[in-house]
Protein backbone atom coordinates (compact mmCIF):
# COMPACT_ATOMS: atom_id res chain seq x y z
CA UNK A 1 0.00 0.00 0.00
CA UNK A 2 0.98 3.67 -0.45
CA UNK A 3 -0.65 6.90 0.40
CA UNK A 4 -1.25 9.12 -3.03
CA UNK A 5 0.79 11.92 -1.46
CA UNK A 6 3.90 9.54 -1.63
CA UNK A 7 3.38 8.65 -5.86
CA UNK A 8 6.58 8.99 -7.43
CA UNK A 9 7.29 8.16 -11.60
CA UNK A 10 7.51 4.40 -11.73
CA UNK A 11 5.43 3.13 -9.32
CA UNK A 12 3.28 0.34 -10.35
CA UNK A 13 0.09 0.94 -9.09
CA UNK A 14 -2.80 -2.02 -8.87
CA UNK A 15 -6.41 -0.59 -9.82
CA UNK A 16 -8.97 -2.56 -9.78
CA UNK A 17 -6.68 -5.70 -10.80
CA UNK A 18 -5.58 -3.96 -13.81
CA UNK A 19 -1.74 -2.39 -12.70
CA UNK A 20 -0.84 0.64 -14.25
CA UNK A 21 2.83 2.58 -13.64
CA UNK A 22 3.01 5.98 -13.09
CA UNK A 23 4.17 8.21 -16.14
CA UNK A 24 3.93 11.72 -14.20
CA UNK A 25 2.01 13.69 -11.66
CA UNK A 26 1.56 16.84 -9.94
CA UNK A 27 -0.06 18.08 -6.71
CA UNK A 28 -2.57 20.20 -7.07
CA UNK A 29 -3.67 22.70 -4.10
CA UNK A 30 -6.52 25.03 -4.71
CA UNK A 31 -7.31 28.40 -2.62
CA UNK A 32 -10.20 26.11 -0.31
CA UNK A 33 -10.62 22.91 -0.36
CA UNK A 34 -8.35 19.19 -0.57
CA UNK A 35 -4.91 18.96 -2.70
CA UNK A 36 -5.67 16.81 -4.80
CA UNK A 37 -3.10 14.49 -6.78
CA UNK A 38 -3.32 14.61 -10.73
CA UNK A 39 -1.46 11.68 -12.21
CA UNK A 40 -1.02 10.23 -15.54
CA UNK A 41 -1.02 6.81 -15.70
CA UNK A 42 -0.09 3.79 -18.21
CA UNK A 43 -1.83 0.59 -18.53
CA UNK A 44 0.61 -1.79 -18.51
CA UNK A 45 -0.89 -4.61 -20.46
CA UNK A 46 -2.49 -1.81 -23.14
CA UNK A 47 0.27 0.53 -23.25
CA UNK A 48 -2.45 3.34 -23.19
CA UNK A 49 -2.28 5.86 -21.12
CA UNK A 50 -5.05 7.65 -18.77
CA UNK A 51 -5.19 10.49 -16.30
CA UNK A 52 -6.56 10.15 -12.84
CA UNK A 53 -6.78 12.43 -10.15
CA UNK A 54 -6.69 11.25 -6.54
CA UNK A 55 -7.28 12.85 -3.61
CA UNK A 56 -4.17 13.20 -0.80
CA UNK A 57 -3.99 10.91 1.77
CA UNK A 58 -5.85 7.94 0.20
CA UNK A 59 -4.15 4.56 0.75
CA UNK A 60 -3.67 2.98 -3.03
CA UNK A 61 -2.77 -0.66 -3.77
CA UNK A 62 0.63 -1.60 -5.16
CA UNK A 63 1.05 -3.87 -7.58
CA UNK A 64 2.02 -7.44 -6.81
CA UNK A 65 4.98 -7.26 -8.99
CA UNK A 66 8.42 -9.82 -8.92
CA UNK A 67 11.68 -8.53 -10.60
CA UNK A 68 13.70 -10.36 -12.06
CA UNK A 69 17.47 -10.52 -13.77
CA UNK A 70 16.99 -10.96 -17.34
CA UNK A 71 18.82 -11.06 -20.70
CA UNK A 72 17.50 -9.92 -23.91
CA UNK A 73 18.41 -12.39 -26.54
CA UNK A 74 16.41 -11.68 -29.71
CA UNK A 75 13.45 -10.09 -31.62
CA UNK A 76 11.09 -13.15 -32.72
CA UNK A 77 8.29 -11.76 -35.25
CA UNK A 78 6.19 -9.06 -33.40
CA UNK A 79 7.76 -9.91 -29.99
CA UNK A 80 10.88 -9.92 -28.03
CA UNK A 81 12.20 -12.92 -26.18
CA UNK A 82 13.95 -13.03 -22.83
CA UNK A 83 15.92 -15.25 -20.88
CA UNK A 84 15.70 -15.51 -16.90
CA UNK A 85 19.98 -15.15 -15.97
CA UNK A 86 19.27 -17.92 -12.87
CA UNK A 87 16.97 -20.50 -14.70
CA UNK A 88 17.52 -19.89 -17.96
CA UNK A 89 14.19 -19.91 -18.85
CA UNK A 90 13.16 -18.39 -22.21
CA UNK A 91 10.16 -15.85 -22.39
CA UNK A 92 8.25 -13.56 -24.82
CA UNK A 93 7.69 -10.02 -24.38
CA UNK A 94 4.88 -8.24 -26.57
CA UNK A 95 5.98 -4.60 -27.80
CA UNK A 96 3.31 -3.29 -25.43
CA UNK A 97 4.98 -4.57 -22.68
CA UNK A 98 7.99 -2.95 -23.20
CA UNK A 99 6.69 0.92 -24.41
CA UNK A 100 9.81 2.70 -24.74
CA UNK A 101 12.19 0.62 -23.71
CA UNK A 102 12.44 -1.25 -27.08
CA UNK A 103 14.79 2.14 -28.43
CA UNK A 104 17.73 0.86 -26.00
CA UNK A 105 17.09 -2.92 -26.44
CA UNK A 106 20.42 -4.34 -27.28
CA UNK A 107 20.72 -8.15 -27.79
CA UNK A 108 22.63 -9.88 -24.47
CA UNK A 109 21.71 -7.12 -22.30
CA UNK A 110 20.77 -7.75 -18.48
CA UNK A 111 17.79 -5.86 -17.63
CA UNK A 112 15.21 -6.03 -14.52
CA UNK A 113 11.73 -7.66 -15.93
CA UNK A 114 8.24 -7.04 -13.84
CA UNK A 115 6.46 -10.37 -13.78
CA UNK A 116 2.89 -10.50 -12.25
CA UNK A 117 1.22 -13.82 -12.27
CA UNK A 118 3.88 -15.18 -14.06
CA UNK A 119 3.16 -13.13 -16.77
CA UNK A 120 5.60 -10.54 -18.32
CA UNK A 121 4.68 -6.56 -17.79
CA UNK A 122 7.30 -4.73 -18.27
CA UNK A 123 10.74 -4.20 -17.88
CA UNK A 124 13.51 -1.10 -15.80
CA UNK A 125 16.85 -0.43 -18.15
CA UNK A 126 19.66 0.47 -16.62
CA UNK A 127 19.66 4.59 -15.99
CA UNK A 128 21.84 5.03 -19.08
CA UNK A 129 22.98 2.42 -21.91
CA UNK A 130 25.82 2.55 -24.17
CA UNK A 131 25.05 2.50 -28.01
CA UNK A 132 26.94 2.89 -31.43
CA UNK A 133 26.12 5.39 -34.32
CA UNK A 134 25.62 3.99 -37.17
CA UNK A 135 24.27 7.34 -39.08
CA UNK A 136 25.62 10.76 -38.78
CA UNK A 137 25.56 13.61 -40.46
CA UNK A 138 29.08 15.56 -40.58
CA UNK A 139 29.01 18.51 -38.24
CA UNK A 140 30.00 21.71 -39.47
CA UNK A 141 33.36 22.81 -39.14
CA UNK A 142 34.29 25.35 -36.84
CA UNK A 143 30.66 25.57 -35.51
CA UNK A 144 31.58 24.58 -31.59
CA UNK A 145 30.82 27.35 -29.97
CA UNK A 146 27.24 27.64 -30.98
CA UNK A 147 26.01 24.53 -28.64
CA UNK A 148 24.29 22.82 -32.03
CA UNK A 149 22.78 19.23 -32.26
CA UNK A 150 22.38 17.06 -35.24
CA UNK A 151 20.06 13.88 -35.41
CA UNK A 152 22.41 10.51 -35.21
CA UNK A 153 20.72 7.32 -35.93
CA UNK A 154 21.83 4.51 -33.15
CA UNK A 155 22.67 0.96 -33.72
CA UNK A 156 18.85 0.02 -32.32
CA UNK A 157 17.66 2.38 -35.14
CA UNK A 158 16.58 5.08 -32.63
CA UNK A 159 17.68 8.63 -33.55
CA UNK A 160 18.42 11.43 -30.84
CA UNK A 161 20.48 14.51 -30.71
CA UNK A 162 24.04 14.31 -30.79
CA UNK A 163 26.19 17.45 -30.23
CA UNK A 164 28.03 18.40 -33.63
CA UNK A 165 31.34 16.76 -32.63
CA UNK A 166 30.18 13.46 -32.24
CA UNK A 167 31.00 11.20 -35.52
CA UNK A 168 29.46 8.14 -36.83
CA UNK A 169 30.91 5.01 -35.72
CA UNK A 170 31.75 6.20 -32.17
CA UNK A 171 30.00 4.80 -29.05
CA UNK A 172 28.08 6.91 -27.08
CA UNK A 173 26.05 6.63 -23.55
CA UNK A 174 22.65 7.68 -23.80
CA UNK A 175 19.86 7.91 -20.43
CA UNK A 176 17.23 5.74 -21.04
CA UNK A 177 14.65 7.68 -18.63
CA UNK A 178 15.13 11.17 -20.96
CA UNK A 179 16.55 9.55 -24.31
CA UNK A 180 18.88 12.24 -24.12
CA UNK A 181 23.00 11.85 -25.20
CA UNK A 182 25.15 12.20 -22.02
CA UNK A 183 28.82 11.08 -23.28
CA UNK A 184 31.42 10.04 -25.74
CA UNK A 185 32.29 7.07 -24.50
CA UNK A 186 35.87 6.04 -24.91
CA UNK A 187 37.02 2.94 -27.02
CA UNK A 188 38.93 0.45 -24.71
CA UNK A 189 42.41 -0.35 -25.89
Amino acid sequence: MIDSSDLKRGVLLDLDGIIYEVVDYSRHKPGKGATNIKTRIRNIKLDTTIEKTFDAGITLKLADVEQKDMQYLYKDGENYVFMDTQTFEQQAFSPASLGDSIKYLKENMIIYALVHNGEPVGVQLPNAVDLKIVDCPPGIRGDTVSGGSKPATLETGTVVQVPLFVEEGETIKIDTRTGQYLERVQSKK
